[in-house]
């Protein structure tokens, strides 16, 4: 039986008011009825959608006692929010007072992403107008993790051939058309699934064929997301020598043995140093490293010792996610409310987390927000000094085109002149993708290349 009964006049889509309700109340505990039915609370929208928000807010935070410090913010970029304020207020501080007062944002969160905002324009600026991230995707992994929402596929080789058969195709003719246009690329990224599931020979075919496809004359960042520490081998590292790269990332996700044994991640604690140690001796001058905060049976101090092991052993960026129970998850099915289970922990968490990386020469350069994370927090990337990425910030910032390849890849088109992005999706299953090449390459050349900047017309 539900707890309360809300009921919305004058709305036919109910999905963002929806999300904000879910930060404050479980989805078991109360119930969307249609306007005119009796109710508990009845909100009515008087034309402004903000308003609304901070109405649902206030009643929500009076009732439950809490007050989420994202105020009514939901969605996923709320640094390109500050960065739209910033391009009309021009004062930091003015962004971070407007935002708390259109948002209810706690101060810490508006000063957070001012921050963050700031360092991005300081170190990288806005890309130019014909700049181009590149990303590859490769939908493979040794296992799928227990949290995992993404394309990720256990398969045979001969599968894995075939895929990149077509990648192949994919990447020649959109390189092709990249340079036509007149692109000039800014970052390549490489990224999964886990890449380093290919063999050292299909990952030196793979980067060839990108090599042989683009102008990465102007190119500033190459990336290789390695991953599992299980799938790194001394000659996949030779490999990426070879083709200049150097920067991967390493994702152990915890330190804590039993931790990764119960998520599926099916590689040790040792597996990671290892791996780090072999990045060392091969010259891979940058690692990133994902953890994850609020892990199940996971305690603070479980959180504090992976992070410090991390920075130990030199991880120049480290990205930390706080668990989301997404639907496509086996999380999900476990358990619907984990993430309402571990709010008090993941907080503590990342306060900690905070408080060790800036006192260890790191510094927050990126972030984004992901519906149902425990505590309704962030996922946030800190850097050192010459070591952001710029593929993650301008994928968040969204003010460049990003041409993606492979199955699940969503290509996004900037226009600059309206201030707008139009999408261009790959299929997510792999084997359609094989079957469909020719068209992902068709969709391509209509809703990619066959725009210009010119406001889409």
């Amino acid at each position: 039986m539900y707890s309360f009964k809300i009921s919305f006049e004058g709305i036919d889509n109910t999905n963002q008011y929806d999300e904000l309700i879910k930060v404050f109340l479980q989805p078991s505990e109360y119930e969307l009825v249609p306007s005119g039915e009796s109710a508990d609370m009845i909100f009515s929208f008087k034309g402004d959608k903000n308003q609304l928000k901070r109405e649902i807010y206030e009643t929500l935070s009076s009732l439950t006692h809490k007050h989420p410090k994202w105020g009514i913010l939901t969605g996923i970029r709320p640094v390109k929010l500050a960065g739209d304020y910033y391009s009309r207020l021009k004062d930091y501080n003015e962004v971070a007072g407007t935002m708390e007062r259109e948002y209810l944002l706690d101060t810490s969160k508006s000063q957070l992403i001012t921050e963050i905002l700031r360092y991005q324009l300081d170190k990288l600026g806005k890309p130019a107008a014909n700049s181009l991230s590149v990303y590859i995707g490769i939908p493979f992994c040794p296992t799928r993790c227990l949290y995992c929402s993404f394309t990720s596929n256990q398969v045979e080789n001969s599968e894995i051939e075939r895929y990149l058969d077509a990648l192949h195709r994919e990447i020649s003719a959109t390189g092709a058309a990249a340079k036509e246009e007149g692109f000039r690329i800014e970052s390549v990224y490489i990224g999964g699934g886990t890449p380093t599931t290919l063999s050292s020979c299909q990952l030196d075919e793979l980067l060839n064929s990108v090599e042989e496809a683009f102008d990465l004359s102007h190119i500033k960042e190459f990336t290789v997301e390695c991953g599992r520490p299980d799938t790194i081998t001394a000659d996949k590292l030779k490999v990426l020598g070879e083709h200049n790269i150097d920067r991967i990332s390493i994702n152990p996700q915890t330190m804590k043995e039993s931790t990764l044994e119960l998520i599926g991640r099916r590689h040790t604690v040792n597996q990671v140093s290892e791996a780090f140690e072999l990045c060392e001796d091969k010259g891979i001058r940058v690692i990133n490293a994902d953890l994850i905060a609020g892990l199940p049976d996971e305690s603070v101090e479980d959180f504090r010792n992976s992070l410090d092991e991390i920075v130990r052993m030199g991880a120049g960026n480290i990205t930390l996610h706080t668990l989301a129970v997404k639907r496509a998850s086996r999380l999900k099915e476990v358990d619907e409310n984990f993430n309402y289970k571990r709010e008090e922990t993941c907080g503590e968490m990342l306060t900690y987390a905070e408080t060790k990386l800036r006192s260890s020469g790191y510094v927050p350069y990126y972030l984004y927000r992901q519906k149902h994370t425990s505590g309704n927090t962030e996922n946030i990337g800190y850097c050192k000094a010459g070591e952001i990425s710029v593929y993650n910030v301008r994928i968040m910032e969204e003010e460049q085109s990003i041409l993606a390849l492979g199955a699940g890849g969503i290509s996004k088109i900037y226009f600059p002149e309206t201030n707008r992005l139009e999408r261009v999706a790959n299929v997510s299953n792999y084997e359609i993708y094989i079957d469909r090449i020719d068209e992902m390459i068709e969709r391509k050349n209509k809703g990619f290349f066959g725009v210009r900047y010119n406001g889409g017309k």
